[in-house]
């Protein structure tokens, strides 16, 4: 069984890199602590408190659902998992096109809707709704995105491709990630050009490309920074409305892929001390490896103000060696695996330490390692061979990012949430997102939440939920609102 010439293993391979993630929310939500004291004391300042709904602007849901029916219709044609599946994400920007249409400042409207693209089929979407004040710092809601990861349709209860409607749940592909926010934030931009509320900040909503897989560089998100499409975002706060739970998300972490190889001999396994094991010497330098790490990128004070779950970790995911038969000790052997680092470590210099422990294994080091029985060894002087190790470092590394949680932009995000859902609960996770660090470092104001469910982010029967639906575009106005006041 297949999806679009996809094989449901490929699939799965695919969505592995999102099982850490996933995971970890579904921990936070059961309540599983990592047994480290957490800090809980994210009161507001008093003036934040004090903010009100200015705009009061309610979801419309019906047409939320009709919108979000015709998104998932779309959903198969853009699903993102190159080379077989390409999304061509100008099938969703119609759609917003259509319903923003009557509101454009062509139509007599406020609205100004730009389409940025950067590949074919791809594009992106910049919506703004202009203050009053042109000089005013804008106000963005950003980071939601038109592509989708892939459905193996036989896995589903449903059909992954049709919005299915059961009671408050909204079944279908994209209904969590993201396509459920991306209709959300068309909706409320359909008010603003409805009511047309009188704002001094400009609202400026970025629906991007490409985000589930950024195998082609410069077509999302990273492409619009480059060109210097998001700049009238940096003087004032950008909301990336990407993560879920209806939580604020204060920190990710980075991710760094890595494969460690091991070279031996290829041989008779009758005879294992005429030849250096890949598998044996690759297991034990990862052993080597990961105490090592954990001695020199220990748990950091800044994780526990952050409340993430777990400190920076490396280990492995996968292993595999060459092809042989049962009784040969193969030639090599590979084991691959990320470093899933906390935003209070700089990567290259754990990059860079990594390879070191690797080089010190080569010089000799490794003649320490463990062995595995009398007969196991990484050197055998009468052969001339050494068993050696190779470290790549893998492509589409991510860095992570730690929120300003003493910004006003937290304390309003943190205040909204609170006011609608009547608590909040901040946290951090060492899932990852493109570009949020660097957009940050060039100057971005950063604040992330969502309101999907994180139980089945990529998962088969994905679904939202209405009503947190109807609560996320009071969330989104009231942001709004009080961002406008505390800007200007």
């Amino acid at each position: 069984a297949n999806v679009g010439g996809v094989s449901a293993t490929g699939i799965a391979a695919a969505l592995a890199g999102f099982s850490t993630l996933a995971l970890l929310a579904r921990l936070r939500k059961a309540g599983v602590k990592s047994g480290r004291t957490e800090v809980t004391d994210f009161s507001v300042p008093e003036n934040v408190a004090k903010l009100k709904d200015r705009l009061g602007i309610t979801l419309d849901s019906k047409a939320y659902v009709d919108l979000l029916r015709q998104f998932i219709s779309e959903a198969v044609h853009v699903q993102n998992y190159p080379p077989e599946l390409i999304p061509q994400e100008d099938r969703i920007v119609a759609h917003i096109l259509e319903t923003l249409g009557p509101y454009t400042e062509e139509k007599g409207g406020p609205l100004k809707i730009e389409v940025v693209t950067y590949e074919p089929g791809r594009g992106n979407v910049i919506i703004t709704y202009p203050g009053t004040d042109t000089q005013a710092p804008n106000i963005g809601l950003i980071g939601s995105h038109l592509d989708v990861v892939p459905a193996y349709a036989e896995a589903w209860e449903r059909d992954p491709f049709k919005l299915s409607v059961e009671g408050d749940k909204l079944y279908g592909r994209g209904t969590t990630d993201c396509l459920g926010h991306v209709a959300l934030l068309t909706c409320f931009f359909r008010e603003l050009g409805i009511k047309k509320p009188a704002l001094k900040s400009g609202v400026v909503a970025v629906f991007i490309a490409s985000e589930e897989s950024i195998d082609k560089p410069g077509v999302g998100i990273d492409g619009l920074v480059e060109h210097g499409k998001l700049e009238n975002l940096k003087s004032g706060v950008c909301l990336w409305i990407d993560a879920s739970d209806s939580e604020p998300c204060m920190g990710t972490a980075g991710a760094i892929p890595w494969h460690l190889k091991a070279v031996g001999k290829r041989f008779h396994s009758g005879f294992p001390h005429k030849t250096v094991n890949p598998i044996e010497l690759v297991s034990e330098a990862l052993a080597y490896i990961q105490k090592r790490f954990y001695e020199d990128f220990p748990e950091r004070e800044e994780e526990r103000r952050y409340k993430f779950a777990t400190g920076s970790s490396f280990k492995p995911t996968q292993i595999k060696c060459a092809d042989g038969s049962f009784n040969q000790i193969p030639p090599h052997a590979t084991v691959s695996g990320d470093i899933r680092l906390t935003p209070f470590y700089d990567a290259s210099d754990v990059v860079r330490k990594v390879r070191q422990y690797v080089d010190e294994l080569n010089n000799e080091k490794h003649a320490s390692l463990p062995t595995r029985g009398p007969y196991s060894k990484y050197d055998v002087p009468d052969l001339n061979l050494t068993g050696k190790l190779e470290l790549n470092i893998g492509d589409g590394c991510l860095e992570g990012i730690a929120c300003k949680i003493d910004s006003k932009a937290f304390h309003v995000l943190c205040h909204s949430l609170k006011t609608v859902r009547g608590f909040v609960k901040p946290y951090s996770i060492c899932g990852s997102l493109p570009l949020v660090r660097e957009m940050q470092e060039s100057g971005f104001d950063l604040q992330i939440t969502g309101f999907g469910l994180s139980s089945v982010y990529h998962a088969e029967n994905e679904y939202c939920k209405l009503s947190d639906m109807e609560n996320a575009c009071k969330i989104v106005s009231l942001f709004v609102s009080g961002m406008d006041e505390m800007l200007n």
